[in-house]
């Protein structure tokens, strides 16, 4: 595993949280897979840059991906602003997943450095 991820889990009702707070390594890179397992839509996606010195390079990556490969967040996590929090919805077509636990891939994001990941699924 790559970086240091904290992975927090939550179920609100028939809302799932997953929070992955992220630390990059040398490479600038930072993965760790959930507990549990999810099932539904990505109804919600937030990509948060740290600020001052532990603040990502511009333009740094993201995915999610289900144990078929596939990134539920669909390429929206790609050349993330270390400017401001990007914030994704269902409309902008974020994607489902089915019966997986999730993978998260931070890349481009120079040593040391970190953010938040938030996705929300129904």
């Amino acid at each position: 595993m790559a970086g240091t991820v904290v992975t927090t889990e939550i179920t609100h009702g028939s809302v799932k949280k997953i929070k992955f707070d992220w630390l990059s390594d040398a490479a600038g890179a930072a993965d760790a897979v959930t507990t549990n397992v999810y099932n539904g839509r990505v109804i919600y996606a937030a990509f948060e840059s740290d600020g001052g010195g532990t603040a990502p390079t511009d333009l740094w990556d993201c995915t999610v991906k289900d144990a078929d490969g596939i990134d539920i967040c669909k390429g929206l996590g790609a050349n993330v602003t270390a400017a401001a929090t990007v914030y994704k919805a269902d409309s902008d077509g974020l994607g489902a997943v089915v019966e997986s636990a999730l993978t998260l891939a931070v890349t481009n994001a120079c040593n040391a450095k970190g953010g938040l990941v938030h996705l929300y699924i129904r």
